[in-house]
């Protein structure tokens, strides 16, 4: 069974700093350098949005979506099937469920029904 398992969620203080864990298991075949993963949040009373998601077809590499611009940093550990999201500098427009998302078609993208495997979500709550 398809398994991603978010962490670091917490509490913390606008202009500070908190790092998301995404451990992926239980997909056959999958490795950060064919499936599409990503970084998504969903926000009280809004959509899901993407914050940054990276391709290995189409156009290959790490894309930064709006806001996450310079804040926020995507790693992955292909030792660990395990993905990260730093976050720095954040606001209290930052508070969501943060979810991961994997694709196994590697076309990364936005679009919250193109990915086929989701996490549970973290809170993330950035308070002023």
């Amino acid at each position: 069974e398809a398994q991603l398992v978010e962490s670091g969620g917490g509490l913390v203080q606008a202009g500070g700093s908190l790092k998301l864990s995404c451990t992926i298991s239980g997909i056959p075949g999958f490795n950060f350098d064919d499936y599409a993963v990503a970084w998504f949040r969903q926000a009280p009373g809004k959509e899901r949005e993407g914050v940054v998601y990276r391709s290995t077809s189409g156009q290959p590499g790490t894309h930064y979506v709006g806001s996450a611009k310079g804040r926020f940093t995507f790693s992955s550990d292909d030792t660990r099937n395990t993905m990260y999201l730093q976050m720095n500098d954040l606001r209290p427009e930052d508070t969501a469920v943060y979810y991961c998302a994997a694709d196994s078609s590697g076309w990364g993208t936005t679009e919250t029904a193109l990915y086929n495997y989701w996490g549970q979500g973290t809170q993330v709550t950035v308070s002023s």
